[in-house]
């Protein structure tokens, strides 16, 4: 081959190599490009992800949702019941957060039979959220409410519920396994009245008429409130009167509503046991 040629030659390889040199180094600017678009892609992304998880969620409503009776259900009060939204609150000296195991609570066919022996004195100590109080059943005056009521202590029927109603100067209430106002023990007690009427820290049972005593109870904390359930004739049954611990009762009140309703957090009755002497 001509000198001439052999420097063309190697002329044009050198061109061809530069050119390959050239594309390569374009095609590695693309790739880095490519690659730093998707990062920021990527964290534009991420970021909007976050904004929307944690501002974009939308706010709860504080309006109170009203409370339905399931059908054929009797909602089962004193007085004037109405329900609110339950929020929370400070927990004073003496009360504790614990939430009980929730349980099934049975229904029962008929009301159980009478084993109490009305000569014996018979004491309820109620363990709940904010201590421990003593209800002296009055086995004398409603033989049958105190045997249904010891039965269904003895039975664990109280041992978790909650005590779903609390209005200020008047009552706090309990004893629903709906928790609810519409629940009870799948019987039917006839009314057995107190002979006196009520006092601040009688205890009676929550009723919607005549003959329809069923499990739930309720403790007045007042004499004023004990006042309003009115009488003679007197309609809710005698189950007795907190004798010890009403310091007890007083805590739990401090959680009341504004109005009647559910307490301003959720109060437990741990467990109920019956002494008699």
């Amino acid at each position: 081959m001509p000198p001439a040629d052999k420097r063309a030659r190697k002329k044009e390889n050198a061109r061809a190599a530069r050119e390959q040199r050239e594309a390569a180094l374009k095609r590695k600017k693309r790739l880095r490009s490519s690659i730093t678009v998707g990062i920021v892609a990527a964290l534009f992304i991420g970021a909007i992800v976050l904004i929307s998880a944690t501002g974009g969620k939308s706010k709860k409503s504080s309006a109170t949702t009203p409370s339905t009776t399931a059908k054929g259900a009797t909602t089962t009060t004193a007085p004037g019941s109405s329900t609110t939204t339950s929020k929370g609150g400070a927990v004073p000296t003496g009360c504790v957060s614990t939430v009980p195991p929730k349980t099934t609570k049975p229904t029962y066919k008929a009301a159980p039979a009478l084993t109490i022996d009305t000569s014996k004195t018979y004491v309820a100590h109620m363990s709940t959220t904010c201590g421990t109080f003593d209800i002296t059943l009055d086995a004398k005056v409603a033989p049958e409410t105190v045997n249904s009521f010891v039965f269904l202590a003895k039975n664990h029927f109280y041992d978790g519920l909650s005590f779903h109603r609390l209005v200020k100067d008047f009552v706090i209430q309990g004893g629903d396994p709906k928790g609810d106002g519409t629940g009870g023990p799948g019987y039917a007690l006839p009314t057995e009245p107190p002979l006196k009427g009520y006092t601040q820290g009688s205890v009676a049972m929550a009723n919607s008429g005549p003959g329809t005593t069923g499990s739930q109870f309720f403790v007045t904390v007042s004499d004023n409130g004990a006042k309003s359930l009115g009488g003679p004739p007197y309609l809710y049954s005698d189950l007795g009167n907190v004798t010890k611990g009403f310091d007890v009762i007083q805590k739990l009140m401090t959680f009341a509503p504004a109005a009647d309703g559910p307490p301003t957090r959720p109060l437990y009755i741990f467990k109920v046991t019956v002494t008699e002497s």
